[in-house]
């Protein structure tokens, strides 16, 4: 058995400076790519090795074990070498000496977490979507001495309750650190195109997405208050709808399934990815479950591709578009009483959630035109349903 201690870890420097700060809270914030989160799990699974502790790991909202960052410490421990460490359960983590990582939502099991009892360290993911009833329950829960809570997020509103409560009026026992991709000397490559690409195409979402400041163009969003991030099964039986957007040098490439229940938009499997080769397309494309067995359609600028695909055996389509299309076809989308988006179609929940209204550089005034950037999943899903829109039958929507 290998010795543990000789393993490197390797962390940002802010991060470092919170995790070794003597405080009760400890807070990492910032935006996508900054490793707020490895350095979490990386910490806690190194100290929880050699140190017996219960760690307590917790969001607002937790369906399942999915929704956790179960997997995450998961994968860490086998990148860090810590197997032989730890014993991986399908609901918990315990380490050989004794300590243990219990995953739980706030919102659905408050009863559960208030009597927990023995939490050495609380870790809170996701943080910013907790409310103000669920920190308030939370924190006098963890009452063991010496105890911390260690808490991780983007910022998304300056007035909600995390972000009051940690960054503009901290406790006098709270540290915090604002991390960026430029704190991380791991930062991968294909963040990076994306990151540019928003830099480029798309500066208020790169402030927002890439340098973690609060969202300032919320008035702005064309599906405000549509998008919930769910997990779901697929029911057996559902037609599919598969929309394709293709990119362009180093807009990102969208194929995305989606199925209509209860007249909601549900999104389910995504291909989505930048620079992506006219040749990888088909590996690319098979990576969505179904999508030789269904109707494609695409974006009708690229017919080459389209005739490229249709070789490789996919049953694709260019969409008719037209004048007025994008109008439709947003109307038409934000006539679902919900986009409903499994978690792990991480494109279409950053294109849906900053999908927005062009400003007037002048005035601020908001105006009817769709700015780019993020409008690839939304194009795709238009696409996919096209033939709907354009029959104007109010009747698809119970599907």
């Amino acid at each position: 058995m290998s010795d543990q201690s000789t393993v490197t870890i390797y962390m940002p420097e802010p991060a470092q400076r919170v995790i070794a700060a003597n405080a009760r809270y400890k807070v990492l914030e910032g935006g996508r790519g900054s490793g707020k989160s490895y350095s979490f799990a990386d910490a806690l699974i190194a100290r929880a090795a050699h140190e017996k502790i219960r760690i307590l790991c917790t969001r607002e909202t937790q369906n399942s074990i999915r929704d956790s960052v179960h997997r995450l410490l998961t994968d860490r421990i086998n990148e860090l070498g810590y197997d032989n460490f730890y014993g991986i359960q399908k609901d918990s983590i315990y380490s050989r000496i004794g300590s243990e990582f219990i995953f739980k939502g706030l919102h659905h099991n408050i009863s559960e977490i208030k009597s927990t009892e023995g939490i050495d360290i609380c870790w809170v993911e996701e943080a910013e979507k907790v409310s103000e009833d669920s920190w308030t329950i939370l924190i006098p829960t963890v009452r063991k001495e010496r105890s911390e809570i260690w808490v991780s997020f983007n910022q998304e509103d300056e007035d909600s309750a995390t972000y009051v409560r940690f960054i503009k009026s901290p406790s006098p026992d709270c540290i915090s650190a604002h991390l960026t991709y430029r704190d991380n000397a791991m930062f991968p490559e294909v963040l990076r195109r994306q990151m540019e690409y928003d830099r480029q195409v798309d500066p208020d979402k790169y402030e927002h997405v890439w340098e973690g400041k609060c969202k300032g163009y919320s008035d702005a969003l064309i599906f405000k208050g549509k998008i919930v991030v769910e997990d779901f099964e697929t029911p057996d039986g559902v037609q599919f709808y598969f929309g394709a957007d293709f990119g362009f040098s180093n807009d990102p490439a969208v194929l995305g399934r989606m199925f209509i229940k209860d007249n909601c938009l549900y999104i389910d499997y995504e291909a989505y990815g930048v620079g992506i080769e006219i040749d990888d397309l088909e590996t690319f494309y098979d990576s969505v479950p179904d999508c030789r067995r269904w109707e494609i359609r695409a974006d009708s600028e690229r017919p080459d591709t389209i005739s490229h695909l249709h070789r490789k055996g996919f049953d694709i389509v260019g969409a008719e578009k037209g004048k007025g299309s994008v109008a439709d076809g947003i109307s038409f989308l934000r006539g679902f009483e919900k986009i409903i988006i499994h978690p792990r179609c991480e494109g279409a929940i950053d294109n849906f959630k900053n999908y927005k209204w062009k400003k007037d550089k002048i005035t601020g005034r908001i105006l009817p035109i769709p700015a780019p950037g993020s409008d690839h999943w939304p194009d795709a899903a238009r696409y996919a349903l096209e033939r709907y829109i354009k029959s104007n039958n109010p009747n698809i929507r119970f599907l």
